[in-house]
């Protein structure tokens, strides 16, 4: 791999990888990051290294396939996890309902602040994870997208194959049952970049 191979924008590599099948590594170091934390999210981190091996895998078989007028292929990349999270579902919501039952961590004794902080994230998370555990599958693919993954209305959009409005609604609903099940905590802050 060359300079000019780092430095090119996705579309550019992933069209290049098509007869250099290695450039495609590329793409996985731009953003295995962001597609596993996303995963690590949705599935844990056990499932969420598979599933990464599994979006990755499956975005080099259909690069061909990639649009070369998109610069970006995070919302692709996106799309594809999320598609593999949806066969994991049921999966998901057990995890969630798991980690509500099992309660938080043990937390290490002898450091006060630590300990108060990890009671307080401990608690919210259960919060959170019922909340998420609570949502329309495709309300949470939305809301995490969002949320999680800092991704814009266009993004997700492009993620998961679906019109803006699409994508604003779902977000709406998302973001009024996680309030009622969270009580006055604001999940999601309006920010004018998602718009």
């Amino acid at each position: 791999m060359t300079r000019e191979d780092t430095e090119d924008d996705d579309a550019s590599v992933i069209t290049r990888s098509r007869r250099e099948p290695s450039l495609f590594a590329v793409i996985f170091d731009r953003h295995a990051r962001h597609i596993h934390r996303y995963l690590v999210r949705r599935l844990g981190p056990v499932a969420a290294d598979d599933v990464l091996a599994d979006t990755f895998l499956i975005a080099f078989d259909k690069r061909a396939k990639f649009d070369p007028a998109r610069p970006d292929a995070r919302p692709w990349l996106y799309g594809i996890a999320t598609n593999l999270v949806s066969r994991q579902r049921r999966a998901e919501v057990r995890e969630l309902k798991l980690r509500l039952a099992i309660g938080p961590p043990p937390v290490e004794a002898g450091h006060d602040d630590q300990v108060a902080d990890r009671v307080s994230a401990g608690a919210l998370g259960a919060r959170l994870d019922r909340a998420l555990a609570a949502l329309r599958p495709r309300e949470r693919d939305v809301l995490l997208l969002v949320a999680a993954e800092g991704l814009g209305y266009q993004e997700v959009a492009d993620a998961l194959a679906i019109p803006v409005g699409t994508v604003k609604s779902r977000l709406s609903r998302a973001r009024n049952r996680a309030r009622a099940e969270l009580g006055a905590l604001d999940l999601v802050k309006e920010t004018a970049d998602h718009g």
